[in-house]
């Protein structure tokens, strides 16, 4: 699916009555999220048994 395609989609779920910034806010989030994918498309993630113990030290303070 093409990005073009991707932001047809997601703006058509958005309610009739929604306003420009929901619109955008929509946007910045698919925005977002291709952009991590791009990072990790790269390489550039962080392992998710470094993301585990981050979490577990975070809780346990």
């Amino acid at each position: 699916m093409s990005q073009k395609e991707l932001v047809l989609s997601a703006l058509s779920r958005l309610p009739d009555n929604c306003t420009f910034e929901d619109m955008a806010e929509r946007l910045r989030f698919l925005a977002g999220v291709q952009e991590g994918i791009n990072q990790l498309n790269r390489g550039e993630g962080i392992p998710h048994e470094e993301i585990k113990k981050d979490i577990a030290s975070w809780l346990s303070e």
